[in-house]
């Protein structure tokens, strides 16, 4: 394997990739928050620069002065030992520092940075780890902008595309099989090669029970199936909390779904268009998953299933938010474990066995969010392509739906 190229054009890359994203947008576009869930675009440009001028070029750069003393409060996220925080439910109503002066923060940022990293100080190896992940932290906010701006635009009766593009007529629904996995002792985690985030160790060894993994995620069709037999209806199929969350929600498919003329129709970033039945059903939340899973006579895999898996399944073409086609599709026979939706686990978001949070304040980007959560596998058509590996661990609430989640089944063996 050939080393990644050098950490300084990786970051410009990746910091021109997530303005190319904003490209398209109006300052219109790009200020209102849609839920207390989901931020603005502008601030996603503004947090992941802020990000680089708190952990790296603040404290190693002799002199440096922030752009604006109020901007560490504005577009510091949850980091409690970095300082305030303004309400995350308010950030839809920061309208000044305006698109245009955030960009030309986020320039002068990106000048500091790469002159920062072709001096001595800036390759120390701690500086140098600060930046990867910073780089890898902005490809989080990648995914986290289209994200948020798929809910944005939902909520507009226009139902304006943010990318018109062609639809690509519907496929035919892969075969579904079930590749067996025998018992096992395995090696899960990050083994330490390359970059990964904290979560992702220590490897550790686990035992696994025989289990059957689905060749490929649940599809639309097969997902309306399951409303069509009254799933949303029927108790017996859901835990208590996700079938009062259904009600409450009043929910009736998945997120973005609705039925026009008689036909399933959903809502994308390439505007509405009819649900393909081949392509992955998303934006499921756990609740819906495992009620789907139960009423296929199945299980939700645990995320140590996942991961044995991907390692032992050879790299598909996958789909990933590069390939410009921003809404799951069907990618072939291959199954990829990586990209297309995320995959729900029944495996709560937890340290694995001798995990600390690293010292100082950047022990907060992973470890104190490890309660009450779900463990998500794989990727989406909404993420890098070079973000991904099969240590990833994701996480959300059982009740979310507006991330790309997905579902992929298992069975015991």
């Amino acid at each position: 394997m050939s080393p990644p190229p050098d950490l300084a054009p990786r970051i410009a890359g990746v910091r021109a990739f997530t303005e190319g994203l904003c490209a398209t947008l109006d300052p219109e576009d790009m200020v209102v928050q849609s839920m207390p869930d989901a931020s603005p675009a502008k601030w996603h440009l503004a947090h992941t620069t802020w990000f680089f001028e708190a952990f790296l070029l603040g404290p190693r750069v002799p002199g440096f002065r922030p752009r604006h003393p109020l901007f560490h409060h504005l577009f510091n996220s949850y980091y409690v030992g970095a300082g305030s925080r303004h309400p995350r439910s308010e950030r839809g109503m920061l309208t000044r520092p305006t698109v245009r002066e955030v960009l030309e923060w986020r320039h002068a940022v990106d000048d500091a940075i790469q002159s920062f990293l072709a001096t001595d100080r800036g390759r120390d190896p701690d500086a140098r780890a600060v930046a990867e992940l910073g780089l890898n932290h902005e490809q989080q906010h990648q995914e986290l902008i289209l994200t948020d701006l798929l809910h944005l635009l939902s909520r507009n009766p226009l139902e304006i595309a943010y990318r018109p593009s062609p639809v690509p007529e519907a496929s035919a629904v892969p075969p579904l099989r079930w590749v067996e996995h025998p018992a096992s002792r395995v090696r899960l985690g990050h083994d330490g090669a390359g970059f990964a985030f904290d979560n992702e160790g220590p490897a550790h060894d686990a035992l696994l029970v025989p289990f059957a993994l689905a060749s490929r995620p649940v599809t639309s069709g097969e997902f309306a199936g399951f409303i069509e037999d009254g799933g949303y209806e029927r108790p017996e199929l859901w835990t208590w909390e996700g079938f009062q969350a259904a009600r409450d929600g009043g929910w009736r498919g998945p997120l973005y779904w609705e039925r026009r003329d008689g036909t399933w129709t959903r809502f994308t970033l390439h505007g509405r268009i009819p649900v393909d039945p081949g392509a992955p059903v998303s934006h499921v939340s756990h609740h819906e998953a495992d009620a789907y899973a139960r009423w296929a006579g199945a299980r939700l895999p645990t995320a140590a299933d996942w991961e044995a898996a991907a390692v032992a399944t050879p790299g598909g073409p996958g789909q990933f938010v590069e390939d410009g086609w921003l809404a799951p599709a069907h990618t072939g026979t291959s199954a990829p474990m990586l990209g297309g939706v995320w995959t729900w686990t029944s495996s709560a978001y937890a340290p694995y066995p001798g995990y600390r949070p690293p010292p100082g304040v950047l022990g907060e980007y992973n470890g104190k969010f490890m309660v009450n959560q779900l463990v998500l596998r794989g990727g989406s058509c909404l993420s890098p392509r070079s973000h991904l590996r099969a240590t990833y661990r994701n996480f959300w609430h059982a009740r979310d739906r507006f991330q790309m989640t997905g579902i992929r089944l298992a069975r015991d063996g």
